[in-house]
C-alpha cells in the first residue's frame, strides 16, 4: 500500500483549474519532486496534500485512509502531514525555540519540561543547537529555514511537503537547506517537494513529475525523465531549467 496517493485531484479557483485531475504515488520513505514552471499546480498540489484547500473531485489517501472525505478533522491529518514553506512563516517576537514549541505544545498536549529533550535534540541534528534562543531576525534566512523545518518535525509527521522551500534564499545557502533534505531522505522520510533545484531533485528524488497546466505530463526516476524525457514540453523545459 502507498503511504500517500493521490486519485483524480481536481482544484479549481473560481473557473480556473489549477489541478486537473492528479494522479500520485508516494511510496513510504520515497522522495517525490514536483518540477514545472510557476503556476503549474505544484505549490496548490501541497496545499490539497496538507488540506489548506479543498478538492472539488478526485481523492487523497494516506495509508488508505481517504483523507479528502468531508468532515474529518483537518488538524489531526495536519499533524501527520507536515509542511514548510518558502517563506520562514516564524513568529518575529519569539525565539527559536519558542517558535517551534508552539504547536506540540497545543496539538500534542505536552508540557515544555515534556518536549525539551526532544525539540534540542532536533536542534542539534540540524546544527541549530547554539541558535534556540535567537530571534528570527538574529538568523540568516538559511538558519530560519532550518528552524522552520524543525518546527515541522517538532509534530513527528509522517510525511512531509516543501513548497520551494530554497527560491527565497542567497544562492550560498541554498546548498545548508538542501543537506538537511538529504539528511532526512537517509532517515527515511517520506517527503514531496515542490522545487526548482534540478540538481537535487537529479540526486535525491526517487520519483520526479513533471506538472503543466495542472496536469502530470510525464513521471519517472530523475535519470530517466532527466536523460530521456518523453514529452516534447518534458524536454522543452528542462531545455529552460538546465542551462
Amino acid at each position: 500500500m502507498p503511504k500517500l496517493e493521490l486519485q483524480g485531484v481536481v482544484k479549481r479557483f473560481g473557473d480556473r483549474t489549477v489541478c486537473d485531475g492528479i494522479d500520485l504515488t508516494v511510496g513510504e520513505g520515497q522522495t517525490v519532486c514536483l518540477i514545472g514552471a510557476s503556476g503549474g499546480g505544484k505549490s496548490t498540489l501541497l496545499r490539497c496534500i496538507n488540506l489548506l484547500e479543498p478538492i472539488e473531485d478526485g481523492a487523497i489517501y494516506l495509508d488508505g485512509e481517504d483523507i479528502s472525505a468531508p468532515g474529518l478533522d483537518p488538524q489531526s491529518i495536519r499533524a501527520r502531514i507536515g509542511i514548510v514553506f518558502q517563506s520562514f512563516n516564524l513568529f518575529p517576537h519569539m525565539t527559536a525555540l519558542e517558535n517551534v514549541m508552539l504547536a506540540p505544545r497545543r496539538v500534542r498536549g505536552l508540557t515544555r519540561a515534556q518536549l525539551q529533550p526532544e525539540i534540542e535534540a532536533l536542534f542539534d541534528r540540524f546544527g541549530l543547537a547554539d541558535k534556540m534562543h535567537h530571534y528570527p531576525d538574529q538568523l540568516s534566512g538559511g538558519q530560519q529555514q532550518r528552524v522552520a523545518i524543525v518546527r515541522a518535525l517538532a509534530m513527528r509527521p509522517e510525511v512531509m511537503l516543501f513548497d520551494e522551500i530554497t527560491s527565497a534564499l542567497d544562492p550560498q545557502l541554498v546548498s545548508e537547506v538542501l543537506d538537511v533534505l538529504l539528511m532526512l531522505k537517509k532517515q527515511g522520510m517520506t517527503m514531496v517537494m515542490a522545487t526548482h533545484e534540478m540538481g537535487f531533485a537529479r540526486e535525491a528524488a526517487d520519483k520526479v513529475c513533471f506538472l503543466k497546466d495542472g496536469r502530470v505530463i510525464e513521471e519517472g526516476p530523475p535519470e530517466t525523465l532527466f536523460e530521456t524525457p518523453n514529452c516534447e514540453a518534458t524536454r522543452r523545459f528542462l531545455a529552460r531549467a538546465l542551462k
